[in-house]
């Protein structure tokens, strides 16, 4: 898994290099969400460029979409689309890489980025395999503030009513939002027991930015039958260096020069620890 550890580094050098030249970023929930990217990419869902188009393909939906930077970056190293192009014209006017997902770029399922859309449109997606007999998994990953949206416990609910074991949701569990601290602005309590009370498969991830936890959930959550599962992984807002981790402050901002020179060392260091680690 060390290649994976260290790639989710590298990805994150791509993230600071898209929102340092487009100027603008949700880069605090970029670096919390990236192992899980990195794992759901490249080593769980059967997804790619060259079966893109295929029906029995599997379906992912950021439903968290501002963190766009991080989504972007994954779909560029795996091959969707050129790593060079999305970080020169990354949030610039006339640019197809725009703040949101849209379904225009290869590879994104939906366009998200209104909180609390991807799980109840996941749940047609995993109804619509149930129903077709097919046997994709399909995944979002959520983030803890965007559980305030009514539609996200409608789609609970009807999830676990239609017994779609082929959905794997995740929640991006950092607790902060733009607002402050999550449990402050509209608090979870125990998020364990809240998605069990709606019938759900829970699986608690501790550090939701260590691939061998995800790497664990995501394989228990494939044994689990009759019901869906959602991995609550605890993740840290900012991860990656000292000057961004858990700063509600970095939920939207563009690091100056000072700050940028710690990031990328920082960045490059953890990089460098996790291939040699």
């Amino acid at each position: 898994m060390s290649n994976l550890k260290a790639l989710a580094y590298g990805l994150r050098e791509t993230v600071i290099d898209m929102i340092v030249e487009g100027k603008a970023g949700h880069i605090g929930g970029d670096m919390s969400v990236l192992e899980i990217l990195t794992e759901l990419y490249f080593c769980q869902m059967n997804i790619s460029p060259e079966n893109q188009d295929d029906p029995d393909r599997d379906k992912f939906v950021m439903s968290k979409g501002h963190s766009v930077e991080a989504y972007y970056a994954v779909l560029a190293e795996k091959g969707f689309f050129d790593k060079q192009e999305l970080i020169s014209t990354f949030s610039k006017f006339g640019s197809k890489f725009i703040g949101h997902p849209n379904n225009k770029l290869p590879g994104v399922e939906m366009n998200s980025g209104s909180l609390g859309h991807g799980l109840p449109v996941c749940v047609g997606m995993a109804l619509a395999g149930k129903m077709n007999g097919q046997d994709y998994r399909v995944y979002t990953v959520m983030g803890d503030g965007e559980l305030a949206e009514g539609s996200v416990w409608e789609g609970a609910m009807a999830a676990c009513q239609y017994k779609l074991d082929n959905l794997c949701a995740v929640v991006d569990r950092n607790r902060l939002q733009i607002s402050g601290n999550t449990e402050d602005v509209m608090g979870h309590d125990d998020l364990h027991e809240r998605f069990g009370a709606f019938g759900w498969h829970v699986i608690d991830v501790a550090d939701g930015n260590d691939i061998d936890q995800l790497h664990a959930a995501f394989e228990e959550a494939k044994t689990v039958k009759g019901k869906p599962t959602v991995l609550i992984a605890n993740t840290v807002k900012g991860k990656g260096s000292s000057v961004m981790e858990n700063k509600a402050n970095w939920h939207h901002k563009v690091p100056n020069e000072e700050e940028l020179a710690q990031i990328r060392k920082d960045l490059a260091e953890r990089k460098e620890a996790a291939l040699h680690g």
